[in-house]
């Protein structure tokens, strides 16, 4: 079909869902969502990158050299928040989120999710690290 393995096109298909989840939710809670959505996946962690993400108010204040409150205000946020993302992640990839780390960065501006897989149970490979 498309030149890819099936277990590749399901990644795939998981990571897109993922991003959109993870955009969706945030564009439902901040009023806008990122301007780039992207995910990538290993054997047990799943990383989603979101780029240009501040609304309007938080660039103000990030021009006002408050970003130490944009970054207290996103944390609270994504503490809050820990339950929904993971349960978009586990729904996507059928396993159970048993970690959660979030940042947020300024120049470039963008904010990390990172998600840590419970084990599987099948042996890995170098590759899938």
């Amino acid at each position: 079909m498309d030149g890819q393995p099936p277990a590749s096109r399901d990644r795939g298909k998981a990571a897109a869902t993922i991003s959109n989840a993870i955009a969706g939710l945030h564009r439902s809670h901040y009023g806008r969502g990122a301007r780039r959505t992207r995910t990538v996946m290993g054997a047990d962690y799943v990383i989603c990158f979101l780029e240009d993400v501040y609304t309007p108010v938080e660039r103000t204040l990030i021009d006002a050299g408050r970003f130490d409150t944009v970054r207290e205000t996103r944390n609270a946020f994504q503490d809050t928040m820990r339950e929904a993302f993971s349960a978009a992640v586990e729904e996507a990839v059928g396993r159970k989120v048993i970690g959660f780390l979030s940042q947020v960065h300024v120049d470039p501006d963008l904010s990390i999710e990172t998600f840590i897989l419970e084990p599987d149970g099948k042996p890995q490979t170098a590759a899938e690290g």
